[in-house]
């Protein structure tokens, strides 16, 4: 049986992938901050919490990797933790990047330690690229230019990786993930904020939904269905990097408009844009090629922009008749 660790197994994808590799008949441990006091909600909400160990750990603690490393013999990390709210990086800069860079550092520096076949993936991000060319997709020699402090702490641990892959021969890849959504997102997230809004509007509550920017425009994929390309990375002959995304990029606007519209609503009589709400820099327009982990991962995201919509609003509405 494969041992795997998650770190950050509470968060939205930490989850979905202890899920899916429970399914593959994995042993999963996972960690949080404090393990005796988190609630691990997501874990309960996919009916897996008793089927996965969890422990403490302080990322940023070189001790606390270590003896988590040590507890849980692992021959899989997925290291997913740290800061994750592009627009909290604005107002905790130096928190991000700490939590960010220095526990990847930690934990490649654990496992070298250790001097174990571990295998690790590390959860990169898409905010690394910044602003990217319209018309021409992202790929994995696109050249990073971050525009915010979570940017440039992504973009900072994923050079460790690559580092310490090619310096000390260690297997590590870097999931390089677009915008990905499910019903697990924080309501801090505004797709979540979104969703939200627009079913409590449809219920008849007489609020309006205040955004930033409108005509930002990302590549938006299904949480679900990307944790597999997770999994997918480290089974390979060789440790690399992928971009996992689903190619097609949409406005912020067709988003919420979307969203309105699966509940019979016009978006236009609800939403307001308030300069307030726009962040210091912002990145406005974000595509990707996939096609490498198209044909080396033979992974394809087959849920449609349009149907991950609906799949938000169901999940919001079965919610809030359940009083969650």
């Amino acid at each position: 049986m494969k041992r795997a660790l998650i770190c950050g197994v509470s968060g939205q994808d930490g989850a979905y992938l202890a899920q899916l590799l429970l399914s593959k008949g994995y042993q999963v441990w996972g960690t949080s901050r404090d393990a005796q006091v988190s609630s691990f909600a997501n874990l309960e909400r996919l009916g897996i919490r008793q089927d996965v160990h969890v422990l403490s750990m302080a990322q940023s603690d070189f001790r606390s990797v270590l003896d988590t490393l040590t507890r849980s013999e692992p021959d899989e990390i997925y290291f997913l933790s740290g800061q994750t709210s592009v627009g909290l990086s604005f107002d905790q800069p130096a928190e991000s990047i700490e939590s960010i860079t220095v526990g990847t550092l930690n934990l490649l520096e654990a496992v070298r330690f250790l001097n174990k076949k571990i295998r690790v993936y590390h959860a990169s991000s898409s905010e690394s690229f910044g602003d990217i060319k319209q018309g021409v997709g992202a790929t994995e020699l696109t050249p990073f230019r971050p525009r915010s402090p979570y940017g440039v702490a992504k973009a900072s641990a994923h050079w460790l990786v690559a580092n310490y892959r090619e310096a000390y021969g260690l297997f590590c890849c870097n999931g390089i993930l677009f915008n990905h959504e499910s019903p697990l997102r924080p309501t801090r997230f505004v797709t979540r904020k979104i969703v939200s809004a627009a079913c409590r509007i449809a219920l008849g509550s007489p609020e309006r939904l205040i955004l930033g920017r409108l005509d930002i425009s990302r590549d938006w994929g299904w949480a679900p269905e990307f944790v597999d390309a997770m999994w997918r990375m480290l089974t390979q002959d060789e440790p690399d990097d992928y971009i996992i995304a689903t190619g097609s990029t949409h406005s912020l606007e067709e988003f919420v408009a979307n969203v309105f519209r699966c509940l019979g609503l016009d978006h236009r009589d609800h939403v307001d844009s308030n300069a307030e709400f726009y962040r210091p820099t912002e990145i406005l327009y974000s595509a990707a090629n996939p096609e490498k982990a198209n044909q080396i991962l033979q992974w394809k995201a087959s849920v449609s922009f349009e149907q991950m919509i609906e799949n938000l609003v169901d999940a919001e509405k079965l919610t809030m008749s359940q009083g969650r």
